[in-house]
Order: C-alpha cells, then structure tokens, then sequence
C-alpha cells in the first residue's frame, strides 16, 4: 500500500486558499464573512482589498525568485503559509477562491472531467455555455455576497476570459474589467481603488509565470522574467494605491519540474489501460474512469506498476481522507473510480487523449506534495 506521508492534506476552514475571500469580506464587514485567517489584524481600517492571485506561483518557489522579485520577498518574510484545494491545478483553485468553499462543494473537482452520465471530458479552460456554468457550479460566490451586501465588486483580467465558462463559476456577482498586460492591470486596479467611494473589492490575476513555469520550467530565464513583471505589478501598485486600500497576493498552486525519466504514458502500456474506460484528471493526479467490475484490479495493476511513484486509491477513500472536502452526492461521479495521485517528481501522460503540448511541458503541478500545494499569504499596504 502507497504511503501518504509525503502529500499534503488540504486545510479547509483552517489555512487554505478557500479562507482568503470570507477573511478579506469580514475585514470589510460583510455580515456572516468568518475571518479564519485573522486579516482583521493588518486590514482593521481598510475599505478597499485589491487580491492578487499569481498562477503557479507557491510559497516554495519565493527562494527560487528571490533576486527577481525583491518586492514579494520583502513581503514574504514572516508570512503565513496556505494550503491550496485538491487537486493542485487552476480550474478548481480559481473556483476555490472565488467561492470560498472546497472543491467538492463547487463541483470543479480537475481540470478535465468526465460529464457524468456522457462521454465527454470537460477542459474547463476551453469551456463556455455547456454545461451551463451556473449549473456546474451552483453556489453563489463571494462577490455575489459582496455585492449583495454593499460592497462594490470588480475583476480585472485578461480580455479573453471575460463570459467564459470558469469566470462566471467562479467569479459571477464581480463587474469584469478587461487589461491586456501588466501596466493595464495595474492602471485599471490603481483607477477603481482611487475613485472607490465605499467598501470594494478587486480581483485581479496573473497567468505568466504559471505558463512560463510549463513551457520552460521553474527557475529558467523567461519563468524569472515573469516573476519580475509579477513583483513590478505589485510594487507600482503598492506605491500609488490609496491608504485605505491594502494588496492581499496569492497563489492557485506551486509547480515542479519533472524530468523526461520520470514520465508514465498510461497509453504506452497495455496493463494501464486494461480495465480503464476513460482517462480525465492530469498528469500528476489521474482519474481512471473503469468498466463495471473492474475498479480493484486497477488499483491493484496501477499500485504494481508504479509503486511508490503514485499514491493509487479508489475514490471512496479520496472522499472520506478529506481531499476534496464535503462533497454532495451530485459531484462524487466527477471524480474516477480510481483517484492516482503522484508523488515526487512523476508524471502519468496519456498521450491519446490529452492535449499534444502537455507531452512537452517541463514544468507540472496537481498532486499534493508540498511544493505543490503551500502556496503564500502576502499583504502590503502603505
């Protein structure tokens, strides 16, 4: 039996990615917000919190960026540390935050998941209208209590993610304000927070060292170049922000490098696919969907043939260990009937059914190791 030593449990309603927005809502006294990370001590006398969430950027990974980012690594000395959702990986991360609830109570349980009752994987950065995301995602978010209670709501991000799919699961209730780049975003956060004549709330978000972190990996020249953009943002917005307002920074998971020995192509080998009718999930945690009567005999194939490469559980267990927090019965089908979580540096490709460039990623995340799953708790205010 694989040993969950080295993986990190989510710490829901303690210190997790879940807990940001209702303890930055309580700051801003919204009524029922619980501030379960203890902000009312730095942010007692703010009215406006600009969060700013950084893809792929972990607390590990603050070392490694160091000389990029002398800003953020001011700002990390002393900081607390977070836990991510499960899995470690943007969709559900992103669904976390903006609701303030686990993972399987939104529902955004992967990346890819298989629509229960169909065929069909859902790529939830490719999604749009079906399923309809208010659906999918059925609670309300915490910028719909926001609002409802006063305080104004905005989103400034990319152009492109403006009515998609994920932006309206996880941050429906927000007025979404488009900024192409870094200098836009920062003039568009700065704007809002200046003319703001109550209490508001700005979320922004920025994708580059994550993409970075993937096609060249942590630590390479352009995975540093995006740090310093990151840390230029967070510096002209520390400096030209009101007093009243105050920059909250975090992140949706960390990312490892995974060399090319340490890579699984499930469709390479006969005995991972026997049994298994669809694949979803991602490279560092899979979700094998298999044909009636066949769930233990892959749990016992994939333990036999990964060994300690994996933790390899069917998904009742997932449920009860906690992973995915309270989960109602109408999303437990979207997890597989078997759930294999990598550890170290592994990764299990399927070539066949995922996307060609994930075969040339250097860079990975998802699983819940710690490099993975602590992600940071930065605030700044003037």
């Amino acid at each position: 039996m694989n040993a969950t030593g080295a993986l990190v449990r989510p710490r829901y309603g303690e210190a997790s990615l879940a807990d940001v927005l209702p303890s930055v809502l309580s700051c801003l006294e919204v009524p029922g917000a619980l501030d379960r990370l203890g902000l009312e001590y730095v942010l007692h006398d703010i009215r406006t919190v600009v969060v700013l969430l950084v893809d792929g950027f972990g607390h590990q990974l603050l070392p490694v960026a160091r000389r990029s980012a002398p800003t953020l690594a001011a700002l990390a000395v002393g900081a607390p540390v977070l836990t991510a959702g499960f899995p470690t990986t943007t969709p559900t991360s992103l669904t976390t935050l903006g609701t303030g609830a686990p993972p399987g109570s939104h529902g955004v349980v992967g990346f890819f998941l298989r629509v229960p009752g169909t065929d069909r994987i859902l790529n939830h950065i490719r999604w749009d209208d079906e399923p309809d995301p208010l659906r999918w995602q059925p609670l309300a978010t915490q910028f719909d209590r926001a609002r409802q209670a006063g305080v104004a709501t905005w989103v400034v991000s990319r152009p492109e993610y403006n009515g998609s799919g994920l932006t309206r699961a996880a941050f429906r209730g927000a007025r979404y304000v488009p900024a192409a780049d870094i200098d836009a975003t920062a003039e568009h956060v700065i704007e809002i927070a200046r003319s703001a004549r109550g209490r508001t709330l700005i979320y922004t978000y920025d994708p580059y060292v994550d993409s970075c972190g993937h096609l060249y990996g942590v630590g390479s020249v352009p995975w540093h170049r995006a740090v310093a953009d990151v840390d230029h943002l967070v510096t002209i917005l520390l400096e030209r922000l009101p007093r009243s307002a105050a920059l909250v920074v975090t992140a949706d998971h960390g990312q490892i490098n995974v060399p090319e020995e340490r890579r699984i192509d499930l469709d390479a080998d006969p005995q991972l696919r026997t049994g298994v009718e669809m694949v979803a999930g991602e490279a560092r945690v899979r979700y094998l969907h298999t044909i009636p009567g066949a769930r233990d005999d892959v749990v016992a194939t994939w333990r036999s043939v990964l060994g300690d490469a994996a933790v390899v559980i069917p998904r009742e267990q997932a449920v009860a260990e906690g992973w995915f927090g309270p989960i109602p019965e109408e999303h437990v089908q979207r997890v597989g009937d078997v759930v294999v979580i990598c550890t170290g540096d592994t990764v299990v490709l399927a070539t066949k059914t995922d996307p060609p460039s994930v075969a040339t990623f250097v860079g990975f995340h998802g699983s819940a190791t710690p490099a993975e799953m602590h992600i940071p708790l930065l605030i700044g205010r003037r």
